[in-house]
């Protein structure tokens, strides 16, 4: 459903929301091991977050990528999604038809406009400190 890059993206985030709330920093090298990731696509990834406000870089030896816990509260699954991947996941027609819409659906318009309205509320209700949360607790896995 999403990209590659999309998931490499939404499970990076959430790796430094972890390392950041036991007041660690995430390299490059680790966050792409810790997603399964290509370091050189991570590193991509992890810039265009940065550039987007989301991810904060610090540079040196003590140097890394953190998700200050205020910006985790804020930013939902959505966000990342939208960043990387554009809207067209929650406003494009299921068939990629260009003219689809109410007035003119395809055979499949009304079934996947409420997949998509789904997809939009979930995405919308979790922010990455939610995420971070359930994850350290052992409640859902990254891997």
């Amino acid at each position: 459903m999403f990209s590659k890059a999309c998931e490499y993206a939404i499970k990076a985030t959430i790796y430094i929301a972890q390392q950041t709330n036991q007041e660690r920093r995430a390299n490059v090298k680790e966050v792409a091991k810790s997603v399964n990731a290509p370091e050189a696509f991570t590193a991509k990834i992890l810039q265009q977050l940065c550039r987007a406000n989301i991810l904060e870089s610090v540079r040196g030896k003590q140097g890394g990528f953190v998700f200050p816990t205020a910006t985790q509260k804020q930013i939902k699954i959505y966000d990342v999604v939208e960043l990387i991947d554009g809207d067209g996941l929650f406003t494009n027609c299921g068939l990629g038809l260009h003219k689809c819409s109410s007035e003119n659906p395809c055979p499949v318009h009304d079934d996947f406009k409420i997949v998509r309205d789904n997809l939009v509320a979930m995405t919308q209700k979790f922010s990455f400190y939610d995420l971070a949360l359930k994850t350290e607790n052992g409640l859902v896995w990254l891997k």
